[in-house]
Order: structure tokens, then sequence, then C-alpha cells
């Protein structure tokens, strides 16, 4: 069969018996949903996936995105995508009915659109940019605002992007230069330059709107004096669409992710590049970090999704490429076996299966906080899952990208030959999720965020809670009969954790935060093997139970099983030599001059 993107089985699995997705019905927003509804938008996500988006994949990396004559055109199959994409209602799908959407769950929305990121993540690109930027003007926008905008994009006519990033300033949003002037009119005049903005422009026949961090005339200096402007690239006049006075300057030409074109904008060239104010003034970068957050979440699943289809394609290239003889066979007349019958090929799927798999997990699990903190009935749960979501972004950004990497390396190492060709589509989803660690902010910055900031905040109060859930897990599954090793073994891990992170902090607090931070990213790793290993405890009591009650599906179970097995025992252990390292202070690169190099 064709490559499946994810394995339906697995996205029920954790669904309906790891994260008991049918119990968010009971919610009063999500009550008029059933199983029913979720399974019906998810077999429609699929089958637009993989009969769609997956067929156009090849072609539109070969045909990127290109600039001709000061406008971007796209691949011509993404016409057809889009139309299709807003006829599901994509955009919308988490949204609350009373502004067109279907009130989904940001779990059901999250798994479905995981299909979607495997069949063809710049297709898909789009709409989670659409999302996010008509999420800021539900959230922040003014009526007219939401009128004139955001009906247009929940409804895939009109697109969205974020416009955070500036040539000379990066990932240092402090340093954004582009100016907002205002007018007697009520807009602002704003001037500046934006680059690497992700579908900033094209040709699908829709109107594209930036949502810009701009400095007011005035402002303070810093993060504390940027605004949130929304800015057209054709702006409502007069009952049609005039130009704004935005302009393509450049197309970057990257090594994947080719469908969905990043640009270089300049606002503003004329003097006539009119934005509205989004909120109150000097609050842009907080309203913003509604938006980044959720993308952060996006990119995450962008990495299990580019790692999914990827394990899927080698699983299948296993399976039936023959080649060698069982290491006992002696006579050459015998038939060769298919790969998957050598040890370490075994080996490799097992650990594509533990990332993947384990990662996939991890997103759905942040999903559900999601809805728990914006949907929960009790004040306290709310918070404790806003707690939850805040500690885990950084590990649910940057794990699936990471280690997403080396699943998919593996996946081009078990197509052997074939797999650094570009007749084979490994090496292509290669190049694609390299961008994911880059993408909506670098993993060495999502290391500095999770331990100089949302680690300790509220005293710990998120750690306390991951500590709670994980010592949960380790019950149910000694319940379940799994061998206690494995929970005290995650236990253990968790707890050094929390150890580490105290005497990080005390270095921060004595006024040495170079100290503290200096090994920030091999935190980050050592906490996401943690929560991944959490992720998979749950998943293996859950099979063990499910072992006992549904013989159908032993298979699946056991293959869970020796999946968590294999995470628990072979990539948990890091952690300890990552924590003893962050603990050790070992500074050689810290004292390394740049003319030593």
């Amino acid at each position: 069969m064709a490559n499946p993107l994810l394995s339906d089985r697995d996205v029920d699995f954790l669904l309906y018996e790891v994260l008991e997705a049918e119990a968010l019905c009971r919610l009063p927003w999500f009550a008029d949903h059933s199983r029913e509804t979720f399974d019906l938008y998810l077999r429609s996500a699929r089958r637009l996936a993989r009969e769609l988006l997956f067929p156009a994949y090849r072609p539109m990396d070969e045909a990127p995105a290109a600039l001709r004559d000061g406008r971007v055109r796209l691949h011509p199959a993404m016409k057809e995508i889009q139309a299709q994409l807003a006829s599901l209602g994509v955009v919308a799908a988490s949204r609350p009915a009373e502004v067109g959407g279907q009130q989904l769950p940001h779990t059901v929305a999250a798994a479905a659109s995981l299909y979607l990121m495997a069949g063809n993540l710049s297709a898909a690109g789009f709409v989670g940019l659409t999302t996010g930027a008509a999420h800021l003007l539900e959230s922040f926008g003014s009526e007219e605002l939401k009128r004139t905008y955001m009906d247009r994009m929940y409804a895939g006519e009109w697109t969205g992007t974020m416009a955070l990033t500036e040539p000379q300033a990066g990932s240092s949003l402090a340093d954004v230069r582009t100016r907002a002037r205002p007018t007697p009119e009520g807009h602002w005049l704003l001037d500046g330059a934006k680059i690497f903005i992700s579908g900033g422009d094209h040709d699908l026949g829709g109107n594209v709107v930036h949502l810009v961090l701009a400095r007011i005339e005035g402002a303070p200096p810093g993060v504390r004096g940027i605004s949130l402007f929304c800015v057209p690239r054709e702006r409502p006049e007069g009952g049609r669409l005039v130009p704004n006075d935005v302009r393509v300057t450049g197309l970057i030409h990257k090594i994947g992710w080719k469908g969905l074109p990043s640009l270089a904008l300049a606002f503003g060239e004329e003097g006539d590049c009119r934005g509205w104010l989004v909120g109150e003034p000097n609050q842009g970068l907080a309203q913003m970090f509604q938006m980044m957050n959720e993308a952060r979440i996006m990119v995450g699943c962008n990495g299990v999704a580019t790692a999914s289809v990827a394990y899927h394609e080698a699983l299948e290239y296993a399976r039936t490429r023959t080649q060698g003889r069982p290491l006992g066979a002696k006579d050459p007349a015998r038939p060769q076996v298919p790969i998957v019958e050598h040890a370490d090929v075994r080996r490799m799927l097992l650990r594509q299966k533990a990332i993947v798999e384990g990662g996939l997990a991890l997103v759905l699990a942040a999903a559900r906080l999601a809805d728990l903190a914006e949907r929960a009935e009790g004040e306290e749960e709310r918070r404790r899952a806003h707690r939850l979501l805040d500690l885990l972004t950084p590990v649910v950004k940057s794990y699936p990208a990471e280690a997403g990497f080396e699943s998919n390396a593996l996946a081009v190492q078990i197509h052997g030959g074939y797999g650094y060709s570009s007749e084979y589509l490994p090496e292509a989803w290669l190049r694609d999720q390299k961008l994911n660690s880059i993408h909506e902010g670098t993993t060495g910055i999502h290391g500095m965020d999770l331990l100089g900031r949302r680690a300790l905040a509220g005293e710990g109060a998120g750690l306390k809670l991951l500590g709670a859930e994980i010592a949960a897990a380790a019950k149910r599954a000694a319940r379940a009969g799994l061998d206690p090793a494995w929970g005290e073994a995650l236990l253990a891990a968790a707890g050094r954790v929390g150890e580490v992170t105290l005497e990080l902090a005390a270095r921060g607090m004595a006024g040495d935060a170079e100290g503290m931070l200096l090994h920030s990213t091999d935190y980050l790793e050592a906490f996401s093997l943690v929560a991944v290993g959490w992720q998979w405890l749950l998943q293996a009591a859950v099979a063990r139970e499910g072992l006992a009650r549904d013989t159908a599906s032993a298979a699946f179970y056991q293959g869970k099983l020796l999946a968590a097995e294999y995470f628990l025992k072979t990539e948990l252990p890091e952690a300890e030599r990552l924590l003893a390292l962050c603990r050790s202070g070992e500074d050689s690169y810290a004292r390394m001059k740049p003319e030593w190099f």
C-alpha cells in the first residue's frame, strides 16, 4: 500500500485509550461533539492527506516556489490543495463556532493536522500560520479588524503570517526597528524590513495578512516598546483591494520546506504601508507570544509528522527489499531475505518507532493540556494544565525536531545507497526535518527558555506537577504488571532533573547567570528524555492493560511494550550523563576564545 503517513491504529490508541479524548465531550464547550464527529473529521483529513497532499509532495519539492516579477508563484497543485483544506474547515477547526469554527478539541484537531503535515508539510504550513494569525485578531483585534480580516482568514479565503524577524536582529526581538507612525485617519504608517517570513506572498488568489511587530515612535527601548499591527498585503478600499506598499525583496532558497516560500519583505518603501494597531500599544510581544507558543507546538507536530512519514517509508522498504541471508546461512543458493530480518535493521527501526511514537504521544498530550487549560470547568484544573503546558512547550518544540532528525537519518541509512538518492524520498524528508530545529527559535534558545524561566516559574510549580504525573504513570504501570524497574528508573531520572534544576538556579541567584545556563541545551535534552519516557511508560501501562482485554490487538500492544522497554532502557539513561554535565559546570567551550578556532 502507499505510505500511510501515520499509523491509524497508533493515533486511535493515543486518542482514545491513553488520552481518553471522548471524555472531553463531557466539558460544556465540547458537548456537541462525540467520538463519531471526531472520527468523521479524522477520516476526512486522512483521506485528503493521502490522496491529495502526499502525491503533490515530490512535485512541490522538485519545483519550489519562485519569485517572478515581484510576486511569488507556487506549484500549481497548491490551488486545489488550498481549496480542499478550506472546504474541510481546517483553519478554524478548533476555533469557536461563533467565529466560524468547528469547536473541535485541540487534541483531535492536532491529530488530524499531523496527517496533513506528514502528507505535505509545506502545504499544511499555510494553514497553521493562518490559524495563528487569525487567532491573534480574535483575541486582541477590534471588531472591525475581525470583520475585515479574521473572518476571511478562518474561512480559508485569505492567509496569514507572523512577521517578527528582521535582518539585523534575528531572534533578538529587542532590536526590532520597524517603525509605526500614527495618522489622523486612525491607521498607522509602517516602514521597515522583515526576513524569513513564511507564506508572506503567493498566487493562491487571496490576500495575505501580516501580523507585524513594530515600534511606535517614542516607545520605550527593548521589548517593552514593541506593538502589534495588522498589515495586509492588499488593503480593502472602496469595495476593492488595493496594494498596501508591502513588497517582496527576496526569496530564501531553502534546503527543505520548498513548497512554502520564506521571504524578505519591505514595508513602506513608498511611504504608504498602512497598518492597524492590534490591542494596546507596547504590548505587542506579550500578545505575539500567543501565536509563538502555538507555533512552537505546531513545529513539534511538524517534527513528529516528518519523522513518521520517513519511518513508515523505511519500514515498508525493509519489509520488501531483499538482501543477504541470515548470519548462520552457509548456502549461497538460498533465497535472500528481506532486510528487516537483519538485527541491525530492526535496531534502527525500533529506534525510529520509539522516537516517532514517543514524540507523537508528547505532542498530543500537549494538545490535551491546551484543551484543559482553556476549557476545563474548574479554575484550578485550568491553572494546572496551563502550568504543565507552559513547562513542556520547549520540549514539545525541540525533541521532535532534534530526535526526529536522528530518526530521519536512520530512514536514509535503512535505504542504503538509495537513501541518499533523490529518486527516493527519505533524503527530502531529512532536509525538511532540519528546518524544524531552527523554526520558531533554535534549540539553544529553547534550552535557555526552559531552564532560565519555565522550570523555575512559580517556584517550580510546573516541575512539581510533572513529577506528580510521572509518579501516577509509574503506579499505573506497576498495577498493570510491568517491571517495576521501568517506573523506578524514570522516577529517579525525574528526581535528578529536579535536583539539578535547583543547583543551577542557585548559581543564577548567586549572580552567575552564565554558569547557570552553560549547559542549558544539555538540560533541555535530558528533560526531554524524561518527558518522553513519561509518555512511553504511560503507553506501556495502557498496552499491558489492553493485552488483557483485546487479544486481536496483541501484535500492536506487544510492539508498544518493546518500544517502551527500548526507550526506557536505551534512551533514558543518556539523561544521567547530560545532567552530570550540567552539574559539573564543564566550561571548555565557554573559555574558548574566538581566535582559537
